[in-house]
């Protein structure tokens, strides 16, 4: 004897209640929606990147991210403005050539030898140490590799030189972003992977979409910052970049 599901037993039930109630034999015919693939705008031209800027910093200000604009002229100037803002001593930064390639190592070597901070660099070959230095550090320095505007979101990009630890244990998490990295919203960051993967692109599977400081309301509706990631949120948009 074949074993009836549940989902038959379910409507055996429920013909039976009908029946009693004098309402036909039959349950009513199931009606399925139609699905709609929804028009989502597509905001990718060059010439509307000032206008993702802008609404980026807006919501930055919604969800309690400090927003600063610079150049890779000013960066280190604005990194500065930043350590100073949050009293910090100590940063630790993903292993990146993105540093270099806008001076950011360099100044934060530079810092470090005249004792302003203390500044480690992620090691993909040494972890456990890594972690520990993560930690410890009053700012920890990413860069975005896709950022959206519509919600305040940066995507991290995690492989063995840019630990998740970097964005996440510091009190603080200061998130590069090149303009160029700039995008609507979620289904730009899904086409542009999705492209990448199509193409051959060897992509961390470790993906991080991070939209502010961490937060939480589940205790009495209680809005409480940093229980589980940094307490501050910076985001220094490189406008030539």
């Amino acid at each position: 004897m074949k074993k009836r599901s549940n989902l038959q037993l379910g409507e055996e039930f429920l013909q039976n209640i009908s029946k009693r109630l004098g309402r036909g034999n039959g349950l009513p015919k199931r009606h399925v929606p139609e699905r709609k693939r929804l028009q989502i705008p597509q905001i990718n031209s060059e010439e509307s990147k000032d206008d993702l800027i802008n609404i980026l910093e807006a919501q930055c200000e919604q969800i309690h991210v400090n927003f600063i604009r610079s150049t890779t002229e000013q960066i280190n100037d604005s990194l500065l403005d930043v350590i100073k803002f949050y009293k910090a001593k100590s940063i630790v930064t993903w292993e990146d050539k993105r540093f270099n390639t806008i001076g950011l190592g360099q100044y934060l070597n530079q810092l470090a030898e005249e004792n302003v901070i203390e500044y480690f660099n992620w090691e993909h070959d040494n972890r456990d140490k890594s972690i520990e230095r993560a930690e410890r550090a009053d700012i920890g320095i990413t860069f975005s590799d896709i950022t959206l505007a519509e919600s305040a979101t940066v995507t991290l990009f995690n492989d063995a030189g840019k630990g998740r630890s970097v964005s996440l244990l510091p009190k603080t998490h200061i998130a590069i972003v090149p303009k160029s990295s700039i995008v609507y919203r979620l289904t730009d960051a899904v086409t542009i992977i999705s492209k990448r993967v199509k193409s051959g692109e060897n992509i961390p599977s470790c993906i991080n979409f991070i939209s502010g400081p961490s937060n939480s309301a589940d205790i009495e509706m209680n809005l409480v910052v940093g229980v589980h990631g940094p307490l501050h949120v910076a985001y220094i948009v490189v406008e030539d970049m």
